[in-house]
């Protein structure tokens, strides 16, 4: 048989991953911790099963392997690494993770929420900074803090993270609301328009998949749409979102916070914008919202079995 191949196995493990699953029908399993494009093809070798994470499969690549490839694995949900319609042409199945770390973006996803509207960030830096050791009574109000019960959420993109975040804020008092999808003809009795989800939310939380429909959907125009005492939240993809305008927005308060987990390129550069803004309304985590132990153990686990089920004939969460 020939090896299974992980492009990236340290974006998803820290020496804390069993690994049994995996290896079983996998074998030989070989794994890189990181693949450049220069070690490409390299790294892939003579595998017929390619797992990535984030690694870039591109045309070229798939059409220089089209008689090798047998299965592409992406450890994630999102797919924009691949080109799928190259591999479809090939016949080259690509499938998907779903469902693994659902929960952990959705807590990470109101945890940022209770971040800003708590200040926690400036109230921490203040304290590092010795303004607490210096007051006159037990605590201080230097920042306004607001609670969450009673504001709405608006969520663009209501898949499994969508409702999943949507059910955890329900749960602490929050109103939801949800944007129908941008080419919907008309607006189904439960959900909003993107231009209403924009006046009425006092949190939007995108969710939604990085597509060229997609692309830069929160920019300038819709950024001057929103309550300036609205945060925006983006545990999605970081194209999502102009930042160049969405740091204009918050140098000219017409929001009144971010968090995000997600930027355009990842890593960043220093040249990306918000990394020269320093602000406690401004919160970035590098990436990390899914990452939960048990998230990330469920990921593992469940390209094993997409494995498993190919090997007796069956695809599961094809997604070309």
């Amino acid at each position: 048989m020939l090896p299974t191949v992980f492009l990236d196995y340290a974006s998803t493990n820290h020496n804390d991953l069993d690994l049994s699953q995996l290896e079983q029908v996998g074998q030989p399993l070989i794994l890189w911790d990181h693949t450049s494009p220069e070690t490409l093809l390299e790294h892939i070798g003579d595998a017929e099963i390619v797992i990535s994470n984030k690694v870039v499969v591109d045309a070229s690549t798939l059409h220089r392997l089209k008689e090798q490839l047998k299965l592409i694995c992406i450890a994630a949900t999102g797919t924009n690494n691949v080109d799928l319609a190259a591999a479809k042409a090939l016949g080259i199945p690509v499938c998907n993770v779903r469902n693994y770390g659902s929960r952990s973006v959705a807590e990470h996803c109101i945890g940022l929420i209770f971040a800003l509207a708590r200040q926690i960030p400036a109230y921490h830096q203040a304290v590092q900074a010795g303004t607490w050791q210096q007051s006159k009574h037990f605590c201080f109000l230097d920042y306004p803090i607001s609670e969450i019960a009673g504001k709405t959420l608006g969520i663009i993109g209501y898949g499994t993270l969508g409702q999943a975040t949507a059910d955890l804020a329900r749960a602490i008092g929050m109103k939801v609301i949800i944007a129908e999808r941008l080419d919907a003809i008309s607006i189904r009795p439960d959900r909003v328009s993107l231009d209403e989800l924009f006046a009425q939310a006092d949190v939007i939380s995108l969710h939604c998949p990085l597509t060229e429909q997609t692309k830069g959907l929160i920019n300038a125009e819709r950024l001057r749409k929103m309550k300036p005492t609205a945060f925006l939240i983006n545990t999605a993809r970081g194209g999502l979102i102009n930042e160049t305008d969405l740091l204009e927005a918050l140098q000219n308060n017409l929001i009144a916070g971010v968090g995000l987990d997600v930027l355009s390129l990842e890593p960043p550069t220093a040249a990306n914008p918000l990394l020269q803004h320093s602000s406690p309304q401004l919160i970035i985590t590098p990436h990390i919202a899914w990452a939960s132990l048990k998230a990330r153990q469920t990921l593992i686990d469940k390209i094993a079995e997409i494995i498993a089920k190919f090997q007796q004939g069956e695809l599961l969460n094809q997604v070309n």
